[in-house]
């Protein structure tokens, strides 16, 4: 489905524009790195801050400073990012035909045990956009800092035709 609004675009980008959703410009890398890479028919993501017009919007430990509910939004707009960052490489979102994998790192506070609830955040997101191709498989890890001291951090791995 074209919508002219969007020259040309996806099935995707059109699902992500009903969701309201518009994805951002690449964020640049704050290492040595790049967003995203491809291998085989795989993209592979960095790991995605929830930069939001190039700034976190919070930062500190969930369960501290930051509640498990705006880490859960946070980590939805780390998903979005790194949607941003597969698109910057493949070209057309429609070209995905599986989201495989996707690790979610949750800066916690040491008393904090609800990283899957945060990381559901990318899930549910990801599964919103991509319909059945977003049905993934997951690991929520809770560590103890983030770069920049972000709350949250979710990368992905991507397979397309």
């Amino acid at each position: 489905m074209e919508t002219a609004s969007n020259h040309g675009s996806s099935r995707i980008e059109a699902r992500l524009t009903e969701l309201g959703l518009t994805l951002p410009p690449v964020v640049p890398p704050v290492a040595v790195y790049v967003p995203a890479v491809i291998s085989g028919n795989h993209v592979y993501t960095s790991g995605q801050l929830p930069f939001i017009g190039g700034k976190l919007t919070a930062t500190g430990k969930v369960g501290a400073e930051v509640s498990a509910e705006d880490a859960k939004s946070m980590a939805a707009t780390c998903a979005i990012n790194a949607i941003a960052a597969l698109k910057n490489v493949i070209g057309d979102l429609d070209r995905v035909t599986r989201i495989v994998k996707v690790v979610g790192f949750v800066a916690s506070d040491p008393s904090f045990t609800g990283q899957p609830g945060v990381i559901n955040g990318a899930s549910e997101l990801l599964g919103e956009v991509f319909g059945d191709a977003g049905v993934h498989a997951r690991s929520a890890v809770g560590v103890s800092v983030l770069p920049l001291d972000s709350p949250v951090e979710v990368e992905l791995i991507a397979e397309f035709q």
